[in-house]
């Protein structure tokens, strides 16, 4: 019996290893990946008014979201970044090397959801929370109390890209900017345990679609 115990937690302790490992090994992956290469002169042809510059921008958040959707596994990440929604989209149009990329980073085919897809009404709303605070966590900001947005939610207003998702911690001065869809950041992360005005130009965010929830 003491044996098949300490085989049991030898066992137990190779597969916390491999695990910590695959782990490392995809967020490295997703890290390394050689985005520029594939995907610059198709994002340049989609958003000529982007620079080269500003395109590099795009795929540091395209790099983020899929980290996020890696840490998240099958759960709902929405995209809060019409830029970064568009560079994905170009991606997948690559699609052996699409596949490719999803099998290392994420050990399966990560497929992009509409958010008019999407299986429930609250799933978007979900799917933007999260997004919200794997956002904040990462930049070590208080997702219920930003004292600024992730750069996820500010690459759009940054960039001024036309139709974009326009995220502001102003809940007042939200959808003012005339640009594109207007958002309220400051609350998505509060859930129901937040006082004052939660109200957005439309309810708890916007995104283009997202991965995950399949």
């Amino acid at each position: 019996m003491i044996k098949f115990f300490f085989l049991a937690i030898v066992l137990l302790t190779l597969w916390a290893l491999w695990r910590s490992w695959s782990r490392r090994r995809r967020a490295d992956f997703i890290d390394n990946f050689p985005y520029v290469r594939y995907l610059d002169n198709r994002l340049a042809a989609r958003r000529p008014e982007l620079s080269e510059a500003q395109r590099a921008e795009v795929f540091s958040g395209l790099q983020d979201y899929f980290q996020y959707c890696r840490q998240a596994g099958r759960r709902m990440v929405a995209m809060p970044s019409q830029a970064v929604d568009d560079a994905w989209h170009e991606f997948i149009l690559f699609t052996r090397q699409y596949e490719r990329f999803c099998q290392n980073a994420f050990g399966r085919f990560l497929h992009h959801t509409p958010a008019e897809a999407m299986s429930s009404p609250t799933q978007a709303s979900d799917g933007i929370r999260r997004a919200w605070r794997l956002a904040c966590a990462q930049e070590k900001i208080n997702p219920e109390k930003p004292d600024r947005l992730p750069r996820l939610f500010a690459m759009d207003a940054r960039l001024m890209i036309a139709g974009g998702f326009f995220y502001q911690l102003d809940c007042l001065a939200a959808g003012q900017n005339g640009l594109g869809s207007g958002f309220c950041a400051s609350h998505i992360g509060c859930g129901s345990g937040c006082s004052g005005d939660s109200s957005s130009s439309d309810g708890d965010g916007g995104g283009g679609g997202g991965c995950g929830g399949d």
